[in-house]
């Protein structure tokens, strides 16, 4: 099928006024004050901020990034899905926390417990990092998403000529900027509330008819092999030449890991990772602050580790389905769509899920299925612009200016989000350059999230480190992490027509060189490197330095906690909690014994 029909474009359009109409009645409704705009005056129910989490999560990196990994290795990715059970570390650990401190943003609570510097120093930070993760892989993978479904859309308006892929790129901000800057985190988690059910209704017909289009779940098993479906990979992969490598030939005292995921860097990184973005990034964490109590951020984020098991099987087997209906010859044009001089494309995979819907989905269907695409993009793109904007205006504007308006904060969030998403468009060519979009998201991540994660999971559970630990951990590994990405950024565009412009041809870093080794140290590694580096520099600095006035840190680590603070957290859960998360804790581990191979 090589565009959509008559049918397709009545359920997008349907889906978009409906979106729309929301949209309205929410901003109808909004106050023009910081607590509304920013965390929805605080009272949203639990079913709302778990299903705002997941729709937040579930975005362009898993419709683009997760399909298109799960088409070239499998399951390999799935570690980062089954992080299910991070949120309910945020659930049972940090909730009680964050409930009880009444904070807009993560850098306010790591001022409260640390310091005035530390929380502008992780606001920069997580500004960055919205910019070269999700804002950038939000705008690429829209353009993705158009590339394939409408291939034919040009546009010229004289001065610059626009292909589908930069439209839908552009399209998909303005669609999405346009309720978010009106309306605030009210319109993002009550529209993402909806997307949600779209979004797992239309991902799960594109497992059902790829299943169908196939043969059965044998059949993708017996095309796909053992290796696609185990999520263990080797450290050295079979029949792999020179996967290990010294890096000084000479003397041999080194080596360097340039792999395909093995199980070493998933069992030590990914959780790194996974617990910096579901417990402590602004991100995600927002939706538990807009609760109106623990009991409801709890519930919401138990909640939400549910709806998390579901990529494993919405995301990754569709891309997997897409691969193994190419490879078999069952559907000739997804063939030539991925494979290139008879090779699969890594570039081309990414557009697994889209070529899914497009040649497996019958019309009608297929629009209702383009509208959960649609939905995944505009959630995640509005939850960051609402982060980013609470960041800019709470940490920075609102310090500088501590006597401004409820109205001017309001106006300068909304003027930080379009500034934002500037830059994010300027980056988009460093992921077109990449490996693939969710290894792209990944390795960002596994750069910049260790010092975060170091300094609240420290910070929580120990009562001696300090503001000054903090402060060097946080400094320290950023420069490591920013240092890498400046590393890599060359490499992965240097054979784009922008950068020999600019700078000229550039065939990469000699061989044995310092930066070199850098450059291929395998990202799951570095990121393990910085973590313990920031662990050694917290720990260090605070003991050689005086402790905290405990008095002032009261509540917000487990040894400063007093009587009522545990009475009040007890009194905020029961039984029912409990079995929920054990329910979940059950399924991850009946994933992790079946995806073995």
């Amino acid at each position: 099928m090589s565009s959509l029909q008559a049918l397709d474009w009545i359920a997008i359009a349907m889906y978009f006024g409906l979106i729309l109409g929301i949209a309205w009645w929410v901003i109808r409704r909004n106050k023009d004050t910081a607590d509304d705009y920013f965390l929805a005056g605080r009272n949203l129910g639990w079913w709302v901020v778990g299903a705002s989490i997941f729709a937040s999560n579930i975005g362009s990196e898993h419709l683009v990034g997760l399909a298109g990994s799960g088409c070239t290795d499998g399951v390999a990715m799935a570690h980062y899905e089954l992080h299910a059970w991070c949120l309910l570390v945020l659930a049972w650990v940090f909730v009680p926390f964050y409930a009880r401190s009444k904070v807009f943003t993560m850098p306010e609570f790591l001022e409260m417990r640390f310091s005035p510097s530390a929380r502008w120093v992780l606001s920069l930070i997580s500004l960055i990092g919205y910019v070269l993760t999700k804002i950038a892989v939000a705008v690429f993978a829209g353009g993705v998403v158009f590339r394939t479904l409408l291939p034919e859309v040009h546009l010229d308006l004289g001065f610059v000529e626009m292909d589908s892929f930069w439209i839908g790129s552009f399209l998909v901000i303005i669609l999405t900027g346009i309720y978010t800057v009106l309306g605030g985190l009210r319109a993002v988690v009550y529209t993402d509330a909806l997307q949600t059910v779209v979004l797992v209704i239309g991902s799960a017909l594109v497992t059902i008819f790829g299943l169908k289009a196939l043969g059965g779940w044998g059949q993708l098993r017996e095309i796909c092999g053992s290796d696609m479906f185990n999520l263990w990979k080797p450290l050295i992969p079979e029949g792999v030449e020179g996967t290990w490598k010294p890096v000084l030939t000479e003397t041999k005292i080194a080596w360097y890991f340039n792999g395909n995921y093995p199980w070493l860097g998933m069992l030590f990184c990914a959780p790194i990772i996974g617990l910096w973005y579901w417990c402590t990034d602004q991100y995600i964490v927002q939706r538990a602050l807009g609760a109106p109590n623990e009991r409801e951020a709890r519930r919401g984020s138990i909640w939400a580790s549910f709806l998390k098991l579901l990529p494993v099987f919405i995301f990754i087997i569709p891309g997997m389905i897409c691969f193994a209906l190419a490879s078999s010859g069952k559907a000739p044009e997804l063939h030539d769509a991925l494979y290139t001089a008879g090779a699969l494309d890594n570039e081309k995979s990414q557009a697994a899920f889209p070529l899914l819907v497009k040649h497996a989905l019958p019309p009608g269907v297929r629009g209702l299925v383009v509208a959960g695409l649609l939905a995944a993009l505009m959630s995640s793109l509005s939850s960051v612009f609402n982060a980013s904007s609470t960041l800019f205006t709470m940490d920075f504007y609102s310090k500088l200016k501590p006597h401004v308006s409820q109205h001017e904060l309001v106006w300068m969030g909304r003027v930080a989000t379009t500034t934002l998403v500037i830059i994010g468009l300027l980056w988009v060519p460093v992921i077109q350059g990449a490996r693939g979009l969710y290894h792209y998201l990944q390795s960002v991540q596994g750069y910049l999230a260790p010092p975060i994660f170091v300094v609240f999971f420290l910070g929580i559970f120990s009562k001696r480190l300090n503001a000054k630990g903090c402060l060097a951990a946080l400094i320290v590994g950023f420069i490591l992490g920013v240092f890498r990405l400046g590393v890599d950024t060359p490499v992965a565009l240097k054979d784009t027509e922008t950068f020999e412009r600019l700078f000229g041809s550039f065939d990469g870093y000699t061989e044995g060189s310092f930066l070199w080794i850098v450059n291929n140290i395998y990202f799951q590694y570095y990121s393990v490197f910085i973590f313990i580096v920031c662990v050694i520099v917290m720990v260090a600095v605070s003991l050689a330095t005086a402790p905290p006035q405990y008095d002032r840190i009261s509540g917000l680590t487990y040894a400063t906690l007093n009587d009522e603070h545990r009475r009040q957290s007890r009194g905020s859960w029961d039984w029912r909690d409990v079995a929920a998360s054990i329910v979940v804790l059950a399924v991850i581990l009946a994933a992790y014994l079946y995806f073995r191979g």
